[in-house]
């Protein structure tokens, strides 16, 4: 079957989605479980040890508080509370933690740092899978034990205010609750209001046992002013009075019943110093945890500095202390202040319980768990403790008594810990079956791509790409046969859960079928080229001729996008990525400053490959020719340079030589304007000092000129309604930003209220809309009518122009210097270096990928999840929608790319006679992108087990999914623009 250069390559990439998918759904695997399930029962509690004879304590504790109340604030960070914005702004809660009846600890939450997992581990004990930060966007009923599930089994009544998460997670577990959109970052007022104007009420009630508040507020302002912004100092004020005000209701609700109470102030992760969240800085695992109780005795002058624990252990403890059993997933400690006060023997029985929970996930989850030191320990504890208990009834009060109840209790919180920190580094699960699946499938697709790329190079237009004969073949169907019975073997076999498993027969036989096609199509175009002699053939030209065709930008290029790949095998490399980008970047400027200077001084002494091509008496601008240049190797061999004479009579030549030094100083401010990665993230910026609220007049007057520059940039191939939607959505973009309060207007007094600036962005959308409308509809005349080449020109460039129009819409203001210089040296590089060189399309489309990764980079992303800037999904949006909130993240996110992938369409399209020159760039876009993901799935493979693996090769193996994802859907639309060339001509 004969197909499009394109069209292969689109068909290609879709199916290695299909393979990473596959892939990652093995890879982020489930962390160590219990094998009892809760719908199995409440299961009778382990009898005290005793030597010699049975205990009568075979139930479990009475309950230590008769009412819980959980405050969570998100986002809260341990500075926050325990910091200098703690003394200044939380002046109640600064006393309890100093001199009241508390106990504050500084509590670890492990990444990733996103609202779902946390509120898991807080309540099952448990360590979240990675993949969880997926599912945070629609989270689903939790099925493991947790604290709500037992609770409810108890008989408690329990109430719920805040995130919906909790509802999602909880169903049906809360006797009254009011939920609120946690997505909606934009909101930060009423998003708080919702919880406390149930409070008044609920508070004078005696109708319930745990009251959960689940506070957004502090996290949504952190995503769209970050941690140092003013407003951060007015809600911790208004989280310290609420708190306060709790506090006060259960001390005179004590005094009535006579029964102790718990107020838990806690965070479920932290903030970064952008604002953001969900990697595993300093700023983001650390979060205050406060118990509060009048039955914790506190002497004068008793200092108790924040002691360091895991989130894990809040759920041990609030089991114990509301007399339930602890999950049995838990790997979490029990916060041993809380029970401090208790007499010996309950101490020792709280103890046992929580280290005999342990030891039982050790047993189901580890073979070797009899070697374990934690194990070891437990059994030792136990002893000594039924020995103890032995005494105890024997009502034997001497010193040895006293004296062996304390080297009981140094045994088992001994125990505890080691036990907890086996748990908790224990390494998960993999899905070997469906990660292996999942490579097989992009390694094949890559293979495809790579036996295929000399025919692309060599500029066919249609690849001969075997696939019915393959599928009929005797070698397909042993193939399908062999992988069957693998499958069958696995599934049924396999002790743990395979994802390929739980698929229907089906979906598991199409998987199979598709390896099995993959393979033969490898085979039959392998054999054809070898019968054929194209194989021996290329080998034998390139050990003739090495350099043949090869300038030092196709070398640059090459070995660039090798060395790329090669460095994502290290974890500083991966963490700071985008000094290989600009690195590489800065290369190839200077690599294209030297082929200019040797095109302009050399001349046809040395007849280079690539020299200008100019038409004469173009006055002040170059007038270059493109025409076949992309498609006729011939011309590119017989091309002769432009005398000395000849340039200064008819151009500017200083333009063309100057051009890519000024895309380099453009590069180095960009560089500038935002530090991102890990090693320089903490760094000043010059983002850092236009973003504070010293200098919203400069931001504004910045945001402004880029504004403009992106107008007169972008305007110039549109038509004249497309100029004027263009001009007035600029304008409503930077009247948006003033309605929020970001920007300022110059007749504008700075403490202006500030609104959503709902009805601003949405005025924006409209146009944006339209420019893509009236772009579509071009393009569609051009298929349909065949109209002129003009028309075609003008719609892609108005796609693109609505694109940058919405970029800047969803960009924050700090960053629309980088759209403009994004534009400027498309601009530059157009006119000046890829026109008169004339670079074919593999070249120009691998240097626009390489710009397009390194302004991913500028607007200050990075390969950590915490950089996702959330916010840009909800820009015009008084709800929350899912569909269109996850749309606008990926684009704000991936903005760079995005544009860089348009512009290449149009220039390829406006300076090409065919549709060729765009079906290869296709090809090779999906070429560049493919071998770094192909390559990164068998780097963690085999990584998988490396320290850092969940927190720097995790989020860039997602990173890298969604990028695959992207290149997909850029692909798609390569392909529907050449066939709308091809139905032309």
């Amino acid at each position: 079957m004969r197909l499009g250069s394109g069209v292969f390559a689109a068909s290609c990439v879709a199916i290695e989605v299909i393979g990473v998918a596959i892939f990652i759904r093995g890879f982020f695997p489930a962390p160590v479980r219990s094998s009892a399930r809760p719908e199995q029962g409440v299961e009778t509690p382990a009898p005290e040890p005793m030597a010699g004879a049975s205990s009568n304590w075979t139930k479990l504790p009475s309950p230590l508080f008769s009412k819980v109340v959980i405050m969570l604030i998100d986002a809260l960070r341990d500075d926050f509370v325990f910091g200098s914005k703690g003394v200044k702004y939380m002046p109640y809660t600064t006393y309890l933690v100093e001199k009241g009846a508390a106990h504050s600890f500084v509590a670890e939450a492990k990444p990733p740092t996103v609202t779902m997992p946390r509120i898991k581990a807080l309540m099952t004990g448990s360590l979240p899978g990675f993949v969880d930060i997926i599912r945070n966007l629609n989270s689903p009923v939790l099925l493991e034990d947790n604290v709500i599930r037992q609770a409810k089994a108890a008989g408690k009544r329990m109430i719920f205010y805040g995130d919906e998460t909790w509802l999602k997670l909880f169903p049906k577990h809360f006797v009254e609750y009011d939920g609120t959109t946690s997505f909606f970052v934009s909101d930060y007022i009423e998003v708080d209001n919702n919880v406390t104007r149930h409070l008044d009420k609920v508070l004078k009630r005696g109708d319930w046992d745990v009251l959960i508040l689940h506070y957004l507020g502090l996290d949504h302002i952190g995503h769209i002013s970050g941690p140092n912004s003013p407003l951060i100092g007015h809600k911790l004020s208004e989280m310290d009075s609420i708190l306060m005000k709790i506090h006060t209701s259960l001390l005179s609700k004590e005094r009535e019943t006579l029964s102790p109470s718990l107020l838990v102030l806690c965070g479920d992760h932290g903030m970064s110093e952008t604002g953001s969240h969900g990697a595993s800085s300093t700023e983001e695992v650390s979060t205050p945890l406060i118990l509060i109780s009048s039955t914790f005795e506190r002497k004068p002058g008793d200092i108790r500095p924040p002691k360091h624990v895991q989130q894990t252990d809040l759920a041990a403890t609030l089991a114990i202390g509301l007399g339930l059993p602890i999950p049995k997933d838990s790997v979490g400690s029990l916060l041993f202040p809380v029970i401090e006060g208790k007499p010996m023997r309950e101490k020792l029985r709280f103890l046992h319980l929580n280290t005999l929970q342990l030891s039982k996930l050790l047993q189901e989850n580890v073979p070797s768990y009899e070697k374990d030191p934690g194990f070891e320990q437990f059994k030792m504890a136990e002893r000594l403790h039924g020995n103890w208990v032995k005494l105890h009834l024997e009502e034997n009060h001497s010193d040895i008594l006293l004296g062996l109840g304390t080297k009981v209790l140094r045994q088992y919180l001994g125990a505890l810990k080691t036990l907890s920190l086996s748990l908790s580094t224990q390494v998960a699960h993999y899905d070997i079956y469906s990660m292996a699946v999942g490579t097989v499938v992009v390694l094949e697709v890559l293979t495809l791509f790579l036996l295929n790329t000399p025919h692309v190079l060599c500029r066919k237009d249609e690849l001969d790409v075997p696939v019915l004969s393959p599928v009929f073949s005797l070698l397909f169907y042993l193939v399908f046969l062999v992988l069957s019975a693998i499958h069958v073997l696995v599934c049924t076999s396999s002790e743990s859960s395979c994802y390929l498993c739980s698929l229907p027969w089906l979906a598991a036989g199409g998987v199979m079928v598709l390896v099995s096609a993959l393979l033969c199509a490898i085979l039959s175009t392998l054999l054809r080229m070898v019968f054929n002699g194209t194989l021996l053939k290329k080998v034998a030209e390139s050990a003739a001729h090495p350099s043949s065709g090869w300038s030092e930008v196709d070398l640059l290029l090459l070995l660039g996008t090798v060395g790329h790949v090669l460095s994502l095998g290290a974890s500083s490399f991966v963490e700071e990525e985008h000094q290989t980008w600009y690195f590489l970047v800065n290369t190839l400027c200077l690599a294209l400053s030297q082929e200019t200077c040797r095109s302009y001084f050399v001349g046809d002494d040395c007849e280079p490959q690539h020299c200008f091509h100019v038409e004469q008496g173009c006055g002040d601008t170059l007038a270059c020719t493109y025409s076949t240049s992309y498609n006729t190797p011939e011309r590119d061999r017989t091309r002769k340079g432009v005398s000395f004479s000849e340039a200064q009579g008819s151009c500017k030549w200083w333009t063309v030589l100057a051009s890519p030094w000024l895309v380099l100083i453009c590069c180095r401010l960009l560089r500038s304007l935002n530090q991102t990665g890990v090693q320089g993230a903490h760094r000043p910026d010059f983002s850092h000092w236009l973003t504070s609220s010293d200098h919203k007049v400069q931001l504004s007057g910045l945001a402004a000129l880029s504004l403009v520059v992106i107008f007169v940039l972008i305007q110039r191939g549109c038509s004249l309604v497309s100029k004027a939607a263009l001009a007035l959505g600029l304008l409503g973009v930077f009247c948006y930003r003033a309605a929020i309060g970001v920007v300022v207007f110059p007749w504008q007094s700075d403490n202006k209220a500030i609104s959503k600036g709902i009805i601003e962005a949405r005025f924006v959308y409209v146009f944006v809309l339209g420019i893509l409308f009236t772009g579509t509809k071009d393009l569609l005349k051009a298929q349909v009518i065949a109209a002129d080449f003009k028309t075609k020109t003008v719609g892609l460039w108005e796609i693109h122009s609505g694109l940058v129009l919405l970029a800047a819409l969803l960009l924050r203001p700090h960053n629309l210097p980088v759209l403009a210089l994004s534009l400027l040296i498309q601009t530059v590089m157009t006119k000046f270096i890829w026109k008169p060189l004339r670079h074919n399309a593999a070249e120009i489309t691998v240097m626009h990928y390489w710009f397009g990764q390194a302004f991913f980079y500028f607007q200050g992303n990075s390969n950590n999840i915490a950089t996702i800037d959330i916010s840009a999904g909800f820009v015009g949006l008084d709800t929350y929608m899912e569909v269109p909130a996850t749309f606008l993240t990926v684009f704000g996110t991936y903005v760079g790319p995005v544009l860089w992938a348009s512009h290449l369409v149009h220039f390829l399209s406006s300076e090409t006679s065919n549709g060729s020159a765009l079906s290869r760039a296709c090809f090779c876009y999906a070429l560049v992108c493919s071998v770094p993901v192909a390559t990164y799935i068998v780097l963690v493979t085999s990584l998988r087990y490396h320290l850092f693996i969940w927190s720097v090769f995790s989020p860039k193996l997602l990173y890298e999914g969604m990028h695959l994802l992207i290149t997909a859907a850029l692909c798609a639309v390569f392909t529907a623009t050449n066939q709308t060339r091809h139905t032309r001509a």
